[in-house]
């Protein structure tokens, strides 16, 4: 292995150059050096796709919780209106159990007579 001048010069700093000799430790320095940025570089870049991952699970998570919390809210809606049509028909239903409201109810609708009763329908006012 042949040395070149440059090869055993260094710039250290403002006290100017030196001459240092070249045993191979400069290289495994170096080699070290540069492995361990390349270590920090390729955990950096694994850490940030790590924590990116999760947050884009969290986000995905956060909008699912909205999605379903509006669609509780709709079927608490529909609950709601169920339960009032519930309600009227039973009252309907406890309308209809009652003799005096089927026999109105079916004289007005259907034009049922009790007998010697005639029906006259007359026109509404509009």
């Amino acid at each position: 292995m042949t040395l070149k001048w440059y090869d055993l010069l260094e710039k250290v700093g403002d006290a100017g150059l030196r001459i240092v000799k070249d045993d191979g430790l400069n290289k495994n320095v170096h080699n070290k050096k540069r492995k361990k940025t390349l270590r920090f570089l390729l955990f950096g870049v694994a850490s940030f796709v790590f924590v990116m991952y999760f947050f884009s699970l969290v986000v995905n998570m956060s909008l699912e919780i909205v999605g379903k919390y509006k669609e509780k809210d709709s079927l608490n809606d529909k609950l709601d209106d169920l339960r009032e049509e519930e309600q009227e028909l039973s009252t309907y239903v406890l309308k209809l159990q009652d003799p005096e409201y089927i026999g109105r109810y079916l004289r007005e609708k259907y034009y049922y007579s009790k007998d010697d009763e005639y029906i006259i329908k007359l026109p509404s006012k509009k």
